[in-house]
């Protein structure tokens, strides 16, 4: 739950700095996560509407899109995905804080060789904010 807390902050920080000079107010958030963070969806939600609350932000429609994380084989050129892995609870967790360590856990389920690049999957990025417009008046 504390690196959902801190991955909300982060959000929400930089919703603040991407709209520091633009007019309108926010109305909806998209969020990519790749699947290797193995983020609680439910937490983040809850912990952006908490750190939301009271702020310009508050009432923000905040989507989490989760991007399937796709790996290739730097030896056969063989590419596949997670959903066809077999990682433990614990292994997640450690791939969830620190997810280069997923050479770790992988081989290529072709050749077997540990070298492979992650494709996608990777990261936590703001994929659009969506503004009101603002008319003449101000409203």
């Amino acid at each position: 739950m504390v690196h959902e807390w801190a991955l909300a902050e982060a959000i929400v920080k930089s919703v603040y700095e991407l709209m520091a000079d633009k007019p309108g107010r926010v109305e909806e958030v998209c969020v990519v996560i790749g699947e290797l963070q193995n983020i609680e969806q439910d937490v983040l939600r809850w912990a952006l509407v908490e750190i939301s609350k009271g702020t310009e932000l508050e009432g923000v429609e905040f989507k989490l899109e989760i991007e399937e994380a796709e790996f290739k084989c730097r030896t056969c050129g063989y590419e596949w995905n997670l959903s066809g892995t077999s990682l433990s609870e614990d292994e997640r967790e450690a791939i969830h804080f620190i997810p280069e360590v997923v050479h770790s856990f992988l081989k290529c389920p072709n050749c077997g060789s540990p070298d492979f690049k992650v494709v996608r999957g990777r990261g936590v990025w703001i994929r659009y904010v969506r503004i009101s417009r603002v008319n003449r008046d101000g409203s």
